[in-house]
């Protein structure tokens, strides 16, 4: 086992966080704690503009909760660090977008972090379950987010059974974007970033604010939030060196230059 299950790699706005703990990148108490350091990390930085989360290895994107560690002392209602496990799903004010690369096997809390992203991309031989209704327990953060991103009916299946489906099933019930040959995921993965990298920071910004926050709205109170300048992100954005760059850079027939500012 790797001294640090994590390794997180900068490539120019870009980062690249890698789950690395053979065999099969389960995360422990130490590893989420990590995790959320490292997201954090990428939250606080202006110069990071998009991250990608993958496993190492072709087999295993992230199994979840390392049962091994558990049965060695660690609570599974212990300290997961900033961010709840994984340190993404609960990391409040994450305005940035992140790419899920699902690289192989991608189950329990590794399904929950794969989630936890907002394109998620899947390699050809990935697989995708929640197991925990046969160990007792329940997956508490895929009951929350899985029936709002697939059909209801499906979820529900997935839920109450624990069955797999293969990356083919998950792109048909919507629940991935898409899929590619496990040795073009990364490349595929980092095309998408850079795309996303060459975008306009702050509107990323505004456009996951709003998402997030008018999820528990009616559509008019979350346009009467906007309408009400009570959206931090989108007030920043209209107040921005940004803004005024859009405008003339379309005026001037040209291509903007971004500086989240």
């Amino acid at each position: 086992m790797t001294d640090n299950p994590i390794r997180a790699e900068r490539r120019g706005h870009v980062l690249e966080v890698t789950l690395d703990r053979p065999k099969a990148n389960a995360i422990d108490l130490k590893t989420s704690v990590i995790m959320g350091e490292v997201f954090t990390g990428f939250r606080d930085d202006p110069e990071l503009r998009v991250a990608i989360v993958t496993g190492a290895g072709e087999k295993f994107f992230c199994p979840g909760w390392d049962l091994k560690a558990a049965a060695g002392g660690d609570a599974v209602d212990g300290d997961y660090g900033k961010g709840g496990f994984g340190g993404l799903q609960e990391l409040r004010g994450l305005n940035k977008p992140v790419i899920s690369a699902v690289n192989g096997i991608c189950c329990g809390g590794g399904l929950e972090l794969a989630l936890s992203g907002d394109i998620i991309l899947a390699a050809e031989h990935a697989t995708f379950a929640l197991p925990e209704i046969r160990s007792g327990t329940v997956a508490d953060a895929a009951s929350i987010k899985l029936p709002k991103r697939i059909p209801y009916h499906i979820a529900m299946e997935m839920l109450f059974t624990g069955r797999w489906i293969d990356a083919e099933e998950a792109a048909r019930w919507g629940m991935i974007n898409h899929i590619y040959p496990s040795n073009q995921l990364l490349a595929k993965a980092r095309e998408m970033a850079d795309l996303l990298a060459s975008g306009p920071p702050l509107v990323y910004a505004a456009i996951k604010e709003i998402v997030r926050e008018a999820e528990a709205m009616s559509f008019q109170d979350a346009m009467n939030r906007i309408t009400k300048s009570q959206f931090e992100t989108v007030e920043t954005l209209y107040r921005s060196e940004d803004q005024r760059e859009g405008a003339r850079a379309f005026s001037e027939g040209r291509d903007p230059v971004w500086k989240g500012r």
